[in-house]
């Protein structure tokens, strides 16, 4: 009697499937191209309902989640309020410097989320601890009669209407001034530090440098070549407000 053996396998040791792997999502998958294409749409139209229907519909929940990512991520835990106070008031900075960001000058997720950090890193009590020293301090010496060597503080009680004036200047004329979306970024950090400057104690140049480039990413180079072309702009808007009292802030011709 021959005995048969069957070739077939034992269902006990069957092949192992292999497990299938799920594709990951972007980290950035809640901003994406839609998003950017959305806030181009709402920075080309005046009609006020028509920007309200596209930030609602498409930019509200990546700006909520940009900030919430950011505030989390680089540990941003050092403030007087909640932090979902903090978050809305992160999203509302984003609203505001939506104007700035240009078409075909960087990916606007970069953008952002630069701009997020500024108001952050700028307002969290940690990182003011982090960069406080408490010898007298220098300040990106503005204005041709502003000693090189006077903490912003002097600049506020040199002339506090002009540093204003010369905000709205800036705040008017920045991106006719600067193309490259990377020199907007730090020319308008530097502007910042202005805006903020009841807020900031006793910073030197160097470590406002350390702090522009860590709102920004850009070089010390990057950052000497934009703060010098704003010091020879700034020249000639002091010389106008000695000379008449006001700044046309309205103004976009150059004045080099």
């Amino acid at each position: 009697m021959t005995l048969v053996i069957s070739q077939k396998r034992s269902p006990l040791v069957s092949k192992a499937k292999k497990p299938i792997k799920k594709k990951k999502k972007p980290k950035n998958y809640y901003f994406n191209q839609t998003t950017e294409n959305a806030i181009i749409r709402y920075n080309n139209t005046d009609d006020v309902n028509l920007k309200n229907k596209i930030y609602n519909e498409h930019i509200s929940y990546a700006f909520d989640k940009l900030a919430e990512n950011i505030i989390h991520t680089f540990k941003f835990y050092y403030f007087d309020v909640p932090s979902e106070q903090v978050k809305h008031e992160v999203v509302s900075f984003l609203v505001m410097n939506m104007h700035k960001f240009k078409e075909g000058k960087g990916k606007a997720f970069s953008y952002f989320s630069i701009v997020a950090k500024n108001y952050l890193i700028l307002h969290n009590n940690k990182n003011y601890k982090n960069y406080k020293i408490h010898d007298k301090m220098e300040v990106l010496d503005y204005g041709s009669n502003i000693k090189e060597k006077q903490n912003i503080s002097d600049v506020a009680d040199f002339n506090k209407e002009y540093v204003n004036e010369m905000l709205e200047y800036w705040d008017n004329n920045l991106t006719n001034i600067f193309r490259r979306q990377k020199d907007i970024l730090v020319a308008d950090a530097v502007l910042e530090m202005f805006r903020r400057r009841d807020n900031i104690e006793n910073f030197n140049k160097k470590a406002l440098y350390i702090l522009i480039r860590e709102m920004t990413g850009s070089k010390t180079q990057h950052i000497t070549r934009i703060v010098n072309l704003m010091k020879k702009y700034n020249a000639n808007l002091t010389k106008e407000f000695q000379e008449t009292g006001q700044l046309d802030t309205a103004n976009t011709g150059s004045f080099l």
